[in-house]
């Protein structure tokens, strides 16, 4: 039991950062990836691209970064919760995960310079289905281990 709430708090933790940062409005959470991405780009001073390209490519890949990590904690969370078969619950992790990275999107639309963008649903879909896959091969592999033991 403690496992569970655990786990579930933990989902509920992480889109509480989510929401946190969408909750900014577009002058702050632009600031604040402008800074990280000038940061990152003087680290890397043979950049092929132009600094406005790698802050559209720095402020994606956070999309994907984060649904990643909530597609782990979701995908775990279901696997502490419930006895099915693991597609079941990969099913059920990514359906939740778009689901929120829709009602995200959707918030955003009431927040002053921001947008809702179905590119980003579609961004923030991909990261939870690759952290939910990398979860299930990692599982899989030492659920085989244990059992060879």
């Amino acid at each position: 039991m403690k496992k569970v709430v655990i786990a579930w708090f933990l989902v509920i933790g992480w889109m509480g950062l989510i929401f946190y940062f969408s909750h900014q409005s577009g002058e702050d959470s632009s600031a604040l990836s402008g800074g990280l991405t000038e940061n990152i780009y003087h680290l890397l001073p043979f950049w092929p691209t132009d600094m406005e390209s790698f802050h559209s490519l720095i402020r994606k890949a956070a999309h994907v970064g984060v649904y990643f990590g909530l597609g782990i904690l979701v995908i775990h969370a279901f696997r502490v919760t419930m006895a099915t078969r693991p597609r079941r619950l990969i099913i059920w992790a990514w359906i939740l995960c778009t689901c929120y990275a829709i009602t995200d999107e959707i918030h955003q639309l009431f927040i002053p310079g921001r947008s809702g963008e179905v590119s980003d649903v579609v961004l923030d879909s991909i990261g939870a289905l690759v952290g939910i896959g990398l979860y299930v091969v990692l599982w899989k592999k030492f659920a085989s281990k244990k059992e060879g033991s």
